[in-house]
């Protein structure tokens, strides 16, 4: 399953990814973590201290390696300079596996001992001073766009992704990229705003969308956010001490979160493996064309100076069964 967790800033969105990673490493999946917030916090949530997580390599420091990693010996990519964030795999392509070690888990991935567990961490990098005035977020987190276009995964296999706040990725098709989207809300006028922004962005891509309400201290809270989400609304979670100590640095033993939290990640799981049965293949893969074309048009020829379009494979689908003689002809 891949799994976004989106919401405004200050929503709680990284604790709750964090906790959910927890959960999942507790349940012995097998996890891929991925912070693509512009804020890069993902790694303390899960327990770096501040030396560790920074530490850790940014995806896009190493975007020619990815790209030339990805194109494999796919005969439409003339060469990893034409590839963009939104080049799909074709007949030729190299595809992640969660489980597996290659050579973009080598450079940009680290190993986070959890409690109950490992999981791999990955990181865009965060936006530096020198990115001011000349580079945009987006070309931060096109190295995680390409890579989930190349990934697939299978049962008991997530890869859970901290988005950048608010709204912005729907200036790329990333978006469309996960089995479910958890939007984090808080019960205030602000918290659902975001929601509503997701609603519509999402409703013509068949998105799956359920709200995780945060900060919900009274039944009227309660009672607020289901009159602003409706059936959107899953699961709520209050004020958490355990949450706390994590945040001061001195956290508990996972076991020790609260029964009432410990229940509400399970609901989140239990609904990412509802959509599991739902999930389509080739709509995801014609999702990933359309938004490829759109931005070989817009501005993908012109900075690369080829027909980006010409990179499509029209009889490819990515899907979970995917062989590597399929993939990786010789």
């Amino acid at each position: 399953m891949k799994i976004a967790f989106v919401g405004k800033g200050g929503s709680g969105k990284t604790t709750l990814s964090s906790l959910f990673i927890r959960h999942l490493a507790a349940n012995e999946a097998h996890v891929v973590a991925v912070d693509a917030d512009i804020n890069q916090h993902l790694g303390a949530a899960l327990g770096l201290d501040d030396q560790e997580a920074a530490a850790l390599p940014a995806m896009g420091a190493h975007l020619p390696l990815i790209k030339d990693y990805l194109r494999g010996s796919n005969p439409r990519i003339a060469s990893a300079a034409t590839m963009i964030k939104t080049t799909p795999p074709g007949d030729g392509s190299r595809i992640l596996r969660v489980r597996e070690d290659n050579p973009v888990y080598d450079a940009c991935a680290r190993t986070v001992a959890l409690d109950d567990g490992d999981v791999r961490l990955m990181a865009t990098g965060p936006f530096t001073e020198s990115d001011l005035g000349v580079a945009c977020y987006h070309s931060k987190v096109g190295a995680v766009e390409l890579c989930l276009n190349h990934l697939v995964d299978g049962p008991d296999e997530y890869v859970v992704v901290d988005m950048t706040a608010g709204s912005d990725s729907f200036a790329s098709g990333m978006f469309t990229r996960f089995d479910m989207t958890f939007l984090v809300a808080e019960p205030t006028r602000k918290g659902v705003s975001v929601y509503r922004q997701y609603k519509e962005y999402a409703r013509d891509y068949g998105i799956a969308l359920r709200v995780v309400g945060n900060k919900v201290q009274s039944q009227d809270d309660l009672e607020f956010l289901r009159e602003e989400t409706g059936d959107d609304l899953l699961v709520t979670v209050g004020q958490s001490d355990w949450v706390r100590s994590m945040e001061k640095g001195r956290p508990a033993p996972f076991e020790l979160l609260e029964a009432d939290n410990r229940m509400a990640l399970q609901a989140l799981q239990d609904a990412a493996e509802d959509s599991y049965e739902l999930r389509d293949w080739g709509r995801y893969t014609r999702q990933m064309v359309h938004f490829h074309l759109k931005n070989a048009e817009s501005w993908g020829n012109e900075k690369t100076g080829v027909d980006l379009a010409a990179q499509v494979d029209p009889a490819f689908v990515l899907h979970e069964h995917l062989t590597e003689t399929a993939a990786q002809p010789a």
